[in-house]
């Protein structure tokens, strides 16, 4: 038997097997169970979201042998050659190819006969907006009257396109795009059904990739099969989509908070090598600005498909202007990009740009000047800028304090060295494993292996060897360590203070007291959040 594509095999054929249009079900249900049917039905919508799909069922449902119903049985024979496509009372009409006003006169004129072994003659006609104006006009009136053995069931990508004097004949149902949610779903069932190995990131992937198509999800799932074999993973996937990694958005992200345009420069330059679609990573940014934007306003992360970034954490780098300005550089950027010299100079200008119009920045201290600051007299302020600058001098010139490379605190030794951009982030995720003689052996989370590059490894081994005054040696390995890196102590320390600041507030005597005055008021652990430090001097 020869192989039947995935969305012709897994195509609804009940009422029930349909995803996402739960609005056009019910009111067909309704429709079909109180016997109250009208004679002309127009489904529009994108491509691959079940238009003609319902057309097919209602067909069924019209002329199902136990009665016409929502419940369709599926298994009379009239059910049977509608799903195989023998049904002499179906017709089904292509209006991209039948456009002339003859084939329109020549289906007319078969109106008026009676069906042949059913109570129905239905006309499927799909995409019906290609029809010409003359085809139209001979069709009105037939549409408007037609005989009682007839239904009319059109189908539309672009509604827009019908003259006005159709739409007021039908009854219009407006299908909607899919969830990315809803169609993860149906592919993790076919899988299933079909036993084929997943990973539920791949699958994500292929969800988004469709763009609320169904069908085109079942087609790239077919894409992925005959790519990957039987078992679809994260990786496969996005070779297969020539997708970037959503580790080098992040990276792009981070850049754009601490304002650091050199790292935004190394990881565009990575990015290059994959080829990337800039247009896809423009959208990939202004979709998390977006994201960004809800979360400031509502402190809620809802239907995010960007969730493998920490948005909650993000929110707090970024003023509402930055984020809106980010936003408005990002789709700007978009219709610029075929008037620069090239896609990549484009897009690192636009990025470029969200740097350059971050809010004024006190370059001495790293934190927002505040109006309250402005207002400082300037000789006072450069006093301070001074005093402060002095003091920093001061710090960097005392020895470092583990001259002896015994009893090393990596996390401490870390903060102490002067790596900066994706170096610091190499060596933020890091774990030290052991020292021999003037090498140190490291552990990579693999989660950040991107980061491990060779000219990273280069500056790491050079700040060591700065700061201990004598050569050191890096060897850096990928995989799970016992010890834990900065970046995973930081985050326990933060979990640790928030963890505490939830049990004091739930033996605060004003919250008992609210309580108290509040009959049936509690507590919600989960609202309290911390607030992140933009001054340097306070994260110390």
């Amino acid at each position: 038997m020869s192989y039947l594509a995935l969305a012709r095999k897994w195509r609804p054929k009940h009422f029930d097997d349909i995803v996402g249009q739960e609005h056009v079900v019910q009111a067909l249900s309704n429709a079909l169970n109180s016997k109250k049917m009208h004679h002309a039905y127009l489904f529009s919508g994108t491509r691959g979201i079940g238009k003609t799909t319902i057309a097919r069922i209602l067909a069924k449902a019209f002329n199902c042998q136990k009665g016409m119903s929502a419940d369709i049985c599926g298994e009379c024979g009239n059910c049977c050659s509608v799903d195989e496509g023998r049904f002499v009372d179906l017709i089904e009409v292509d209006g991209a190819s039948k456009t002339k006003v003859d084939d329109t006169r020549e289906l007319l004129d078969n109106v008026q006969y009676a069906p042949s072994m059913s109570d129905f003659k239905i006309y499927i006609i799909d995409e019906v907006h290609m029809l010409s104006t003359h085809s139209f006009n001979a069709l009105l009136k037939t549409l408007e009257e037609p005989p009682p053995h007839v239904r009319f069931l059109l189908a539309t990508t672009d509604p827009e396109k019908l003259p006005i004097t159709v739409l007021s004949r039908c009854l219009q149902f407006n299908l909607k795009r899919i969830s990315p949610k809803l169609i993860m779903e149906r592919l993790k069932f076919i899988c299933d059904e079909e036993q084929i190995k997943y990973e539920d990131k791949a699958l994500s992937k292929i969800a988004r990739a469709a763009d609320g198509s169904l069908r085109d999800a079942l087609s790239l799932l077919d894409q992925a099969i005959a790519f990957s074999g039987n078992e679809l993973t994260e990786v496969s996937i996005s070779d297969m989509l020539g997708s970037i990694d959503r580790t080098y958005v992040g990276q792009l992200i981070q850049a754009l908070v601490d304002g650091d345009s050199s790292l935004l420069i190394d990881t565009i330059e990575d990015i290059d090598q994959y080829f990337p679609n800039y247009d896809k990573l423009l959208v990939d940014i202004a979709a998390i600005f977006q994201q960004l934007a809800v979360v400031k306003m509502t402190g809620i992360i809802k239907n995010s498909i960007y969730q493998e970034h920490d948005l909650s954490d993000y929110k707090d780098s970024f003023d509402p202007e930055e984020i809106q300005l980010n936003y408005q550089i990002s789709i700007m950027g978009r219709r610029d990009l075929d008037l620069a010299p090239s896609h990549k100079i484009g897009f690192e200008m636009c990025l470029l740009r969200m740097i350059a119009f971050k809010p004024e920045l006190d370059l001495h201290r790293g934190i927002e000047l505040t109006k309250k600051e402005q207002d400082i007299e300037p000789d006072k302020r450069v006093s301070e800028t001074i005093n402060y600058v002095n003091k920093e001098k001061k710090a960097s010139e005392k020895e470092p304090l583990n001259i002896n490379l015994d009893n090393i605190i990596w996390s401490d030794l870390v903060a102490d060295l002067e790596l900066k951009g994706t170096s610091r982030m190499l060596a933020d995720n890091c774990a030290l494993i052991k020292r021999e003689n003037n090498k140190f052996f490291l552990m990579l989370d693999e989660k950040c292996q991107s980061y491990n590059k060779k000219e990273r490894q280069l500056a790491l081994s050079e700040a060591l060897s700065t700061y201990y005054k004598k050569k050191i040696d890096v060897d850096i390995s990928v995989g799970e360590s016992e010890s834990e890196t900065p970046n995973q102590e930081k985050i326990r320390k933060k979990d640790e203070v928030l963890k505490k600041a939830k049990e004091d507030l739930e033996v605060d005597p004003g919250i008992r007291d609210i309580k108290n005055i509040f009959s049936g008021a509690s507590f919600d652990p989960d609202s309290v959040k911390l607030k992140k430090l933009r001054n340097a001097q306070e994260k110390k």
